[in-house]
């Protein structure tokens, strides 16, 4: 394997260990959902870091459709998972645009709910998200893109918690795709301790 490029099986091992690492803790936490858990995965931890960013927007590209014209996903989880699909999509000669869902309409000028280089009615966009539980920011999301008149066929997670949100997803006619189920994160950091 060459350190430059490894394989996708390569790098999602390492993307693996990093969540676990910086982005899993055992405890006792509330959930953005409501949910009590013992088990709490933040990975803006490792999306905010340049390995980490560089793995997930690598992995996540590559079950980016061509027919999709662009990414988009609920601030503030998704904000560097857009950026960094974004970039690397440009510097593979991909033409993606970026969008960023406002959790509420802008309060002046515009009144946007979205934000980026819009494209043209129609259009598929694939949703990022960072951690899925219930599916609700991301099916609030997905909701907004398509009051404005995108097509959103999928939501490419880095976690799926597995706690209702591919079933929720699910009836609302998309596909998730999740890097990791929490399972594997939870795992991974039991190995390392």
């Amino acid at each position: 394997m060459n350190p430059l490029n490894p394989s996708s099986d390569g790098i999602k091992e390492n993307l693996l260990t990093l969540l676990a690492q910086k982005a899993y803790r055992f405890g006792d936490f509330s959930l953005a959902s409501g949910k009590k858990s013992s088990h709490y995965v933040n990975c803006k931890p490792v999306s905010l870091s340049g390995p980490g960013l560089l793995s997930i927007s690598s992995l996540f590209l590559k079950q980016i459709n061509e027919s999709d014209s662009g990414v988009a996903g609920l601030t503030l989880g998704a904000d560097p998972l857009v950026s960094g699909v974004v970039i690397l999509a440009a510097q593979s000669g991909i033409d993606l645009n970026g969008l960023i869902v406002r959790k509420e309409a802008k309060g002046h000028g515009t009144g946007a709910w979205l934000e980026g280089p819009l494209p043209p009615k129609g259009s598929v966009i694939t949703v990022l998200e960072d951690v899925v539980t219930t599916g609700g920011s991301s099916l609030k999301a997905v909701e907004q893109l398509r009051n404005q008149g995108y097509l959103v066929k999928q939501v490419l997670a880095i976690v799926d918690r597995e706690e209702g949100g591919l079933d929720a997803i699910s009836k609302a006619d998309l596909e998730l795709n999740s890097l990791f189920f929490l399972k594997e994160i939870v795992e991974r950091a039991n190995s390392l301790q």
